[in-house]
C-alpha cells in the first residue's frame, strides 16, 4: 500500500512534468513562428521599404530625379543610382566614390544582401519601367541576416539535444517526485493504517508525527480514545444485561414453578378447604409478583423512550411525603425502623403524578432501610423544590455509585438480590419526567444522601 502511494505520485508528478514540456515546446514554437510573421509584415511595411517604392514618382521615363525627389533624399541621408536594364549607371546623386558605374546581376544581389559600402549604410532596389534604381540609406536601423538551414541537420539537432532535455527533465521530476512522494504518502500511509486499527477496535495510541498532518493524527487519537472508552461501556453493559435476564428468568421461575406446583397440588382431592385456600393465596401472591415484574418491564422501556404518561395534580409535597413514611412505618419489615422527618414549611404546592412520584420516593426510601442494618437512622427533609432521603450505613462504595443509575446493575454490596435491577434507575426517569434532577452522594461506612430537585414551586411561578 505504501509503495502503490508513492508510485501513484511519482507517475502524476511525471505526468505532469511531460505536460509541461509539451506545452512549453508548443508555445516556443508558436512564438517564434509569430516573431517571424511579424518580422516580415514590419519589414516589408517598414517607412524605409515604402519610401523606396514610392519614389518612382520622382523618377521620369529618361532616367532624372526632380528637385522634390533630390530634397526626399537629402532628407533620408540618402543617395541614388539609376541603373538602365544592362546595369549600366546612368545617372547618380549623393551617392559614394566606392560606387560602381556598372552592375552585373550577382552584384546587385550582393549589394542588396550585405552592406557593401559602409557598416552604416542598407541599400534598397526598386525600380520605374526599364529603370533600376539603388537607394542607400545612412544611418540606417535595418540589417539584414541570412541564415542556411539544412532540414536534415536540424531535425538531428533537435531530436539530440530535445531527448536530452527531455531526459534530463524526467529524471529531475522523477526524483524531486520520490522525494515529495515519500514525505507525502508516508502520513497518508500511517491515517489509513491507523483507520484499519480503529476498524479492527485496536485502540492503542499513537505518536502524533509533526507537520501538517499533526491535527489528524491528534483527532485519530481522540476518536480513538473516545471509541475505546464506549467499547468497554458497551461490553460493561452486555454483562449487565445478561445479569439482568438471567436474574429476571430467574425471578420469572421462581413464581412460575411456585404456581404450578401449587396448581398441581389443588388437583388433590384429599385436600381441605383450609389447605385449598392456602394453595390458592400462594398462587395468587406469585401471579401479583409475576405482574409486578412485567409492569417494571414495561415502565422501563415507556420511560427509555420517553413515553410516559402523567397525571399532574397539585399536591401539598409536606403531606404527600408524611403519608410514605407513614405507610413504610407500617409495613412489617420496616416496623422498628427509624426515620426523622421535617420540612422548612408547613405547605409547599407541586404539580405531580401522585402514582408514579410516589414510587419514585419509596425506591429511594426503601432502599435506604433495605441495604443497611435495621438499626440505620434515615432522615427525611423537604424543601421548597428538594427532597433529601440520608442515613447513616454502610454507604456506597465509589464503583457502584457511577453505575447506580444504570438499569439492570446491582451493586456489590447488595445483599438481598430480590426485584428486578430496574429500581433505581426507573425511580431516576420518574423524577425526569416530572422536570427534575437526582444526584446521589456517598462515603462508605459513613452514609448515603440522595437530594431530589423538583421543578420550582407553584408558589414560586405565581410570584414570578
Amino acid at each position: 500500500m505504501k509503495w502503490r502511494l508513492t508510485a501513484r505520485f511519482l507517475f502524476s508528478v511525471i505526468s505532469i512534468v511531460i505536460i509541461v514540456i509539451f506545452v512549453n515546446t508548443a508555445i516556443l514554437i508558436g512564438l517564434l513562428i509569430y516573431q517571424q510573421v511579424r518580422h516580415f509584415d514590419n519589414a516589408t511595411t517598414s517607412n524605409e521599404e515604402s519610401f523606396v517604392r514610392a519614389f518612382e514618382q520622382y523618377v521620369d521615363e529618361s532616367g532624372n530625379v526632380s528637385n522634390e525627389g533630390l530634397q526626399q533624399l537629402h532628407q533620408q541621408n540618402a543617395w541614388i543610382q539609376l541603373l538602365d536594364t544592362n546595369g549600366q549607371v546612368i545617372a547618380s546623386h549623393f551617392a559614394p566614390e566606392n560606387a560602381l558605374s556598372h552592375y552585373a546581376p550577382v552584384e546587385l544581389i550582393q549589394v542588396y544582401k550585405y552592406k557593401e559600402f559602409d557598416v552604416d549604410t542598407t541599400v534598397y532596389v526598386g525600380s520605374k519601367d526599364d529603370i533600376n534604381y539603388l537607394i542607400g540609406i545612412k544611418g540606417s536601423g535595418v540589417s539584414r541576416y541570412v541564415a542556411h538551414i539544412s532540414g536534415e541537420s536540424t531535425l538531428q539537432l533537435v531530436g539530440k539535444y530535445g531527448l536530452l532535455i527531455v531526459f534530463a527533465d524526467l529524471l529531475v521530476a522523477t526524483l524531486v517526485g520520490w522525494l515529495f512522494g515519500r514525505a507525502l504518502t508516508k502520513p497518508l500511509y500511517a491515517m489509513i493504517e491507523r483507520i484499519q486499527h480503529l476498524k479492527n477496535h485496536k485502540h492503542v495510541p499513537i505518536k502524533t508525527p509533526k507537520g501538517v498532518y499533526q491535527p489528524v493524527f491528534e483527532n485519530l487519537n481522540e476518536v480513538s480514545s473516545e471509541l475505546a472508552v464506549h467499547e468497554q461501556e458497551r461490553k460493561q453493559l452486555e454483562i449487565m444485561r445478561e445479569e439482568w435476564i438471567s436474574n429476571v428468568s430467574h425471578d420469572m421461575k421462581t413464581p412460575l414453578s411456585s404456581i404450578r406446583g401449587y396448581a398441581e397440588l389443588l388437583n388433590n382431592k384429599d385436600l381441605t378447604l383450609q389447605e385449598q385456600s392456602e394453595y390458592a393465596q400462594i398462587i395468587e401472591k406469585q401471579s401479583l409478583h409475576m405482574q409486578d415484574l412485567l409492569d417494571d418491564l414495561n415502565l422501563t422501556m415507556r420511560l427509555r423512550h420517553q413515553q410516559l404518561p402523567l397525571t399532574l395534580t397539585e399536591v401539598n409535597m409536606v403531606h404527600f411525603i408524611r403519608e410514605i413514611i407513614i405507610d413504610t412505618l407500617n409495613m412489617p419489615q420496616y416496623e422498628q425502623a427509624h426515620i426523622d422527618f421535617d420540612a422548612n414549611a408547613d405547605v409547599i404546592q407541586h404539580n405531580i403524578d401522585l402514582h408514579f412520584m410516589r414510587r419514585a420516593v419509596m425506591n429511594f426510601l426503601h432502599n435506604a432501610l433495605l441495604h443497611n442494618a435495621p438499626w440505620v437512622n434515615v432522615r427525611v427533609l423537604v424543601e421548597e423544590n428538594s427532597i433529601i432521603i440520608s442515613d447513616d450505613g454502610h454507604g456506597i462504595s465509589a464503583e457502584d455509585l457511577t453505575h447506580i443509575f444504570e438499569r439492570y446493575y446491582r451493586g456489590t454490596n447488595t445483599e438481598r438480590t430480590h426485584g428486578t435491577g430496574l429500581g433505581t434507575a426507573i425511580a431516576r426517569d420518574i423524577i425526569e419526567a416530572h422536570g427534575g434532577s437526582v444526584t446521589i452522594t456517598s462515603e462508605e461506612q459513613k452514609g448515603t444522601t440522595v437530594n431530589i430537585q423538583l421543578k420550582e414551586t407553584i408558589q414560586d411561578a405565581k410570584t414570578q
